[in-house]
């Protein structure tokens, strides 16, 4: 019957019974673990590494996208070339500001967790002066 159960003899060559040759799988397995065990460290290049082939790879993106799009404004008409520059600008320049502003408040938390100044000292020196300056004391 075609798809359905088919019973296997127990005299089927393709069950080893105990004692007889091992299979090709079992081969594998066994030259494998004899061969000399590789260790990770050997083969993996240092973090430091990587993370300069990260950059480099980076900055060449950044580059090739750069002057693909320089290429592509610039083969425009000076009319069309001014059109779009002038729709971009109005399109991103509030994404740009914002990035801009979330990468200058990272900036900011970067240099104070650099530095040694206790942020709520300086934040209560910051009111002090604002209130001085408000009272005119």
């Amino acid at each position: 019957m075609v798809g359905g159960p088919s019973a296997v003899s127990s005299n089927s060559p393709l069950l080893r019974r105990s004692g007889s040759k091992p299979v090709l799988s079992e081969l594998i397995n066994e030259m494998k673990s004899a061969s000399l065990p590789l260790t990770g460290a050997a083969i993996m290049p240092s973090p430091a590494l990587l993370w300069r082939f990260k950059v480099l790879l980076f900055i060449l993106w950044g580059f090739i996208c750069c002057k693909v799009g320089w290429d592509s404004v610039m083969r425009m008409s000076a009319d069309l070339r001014d059109l779009f520059i002038y729709e971009a600008f109005l399109y991103y320049n509030p994404l740009l500001l914002m990035s801009l502003t979330v990468w200058l408040w990272g900036v900011n938390l970067w240099v104070f967790s650099q530095s040694q100044l206790a942020i709520p000292k300086f934040l209560i020196l910051i009111i002090l002066i604002s209130r001085t300056e408000k009272y005119g004391r």
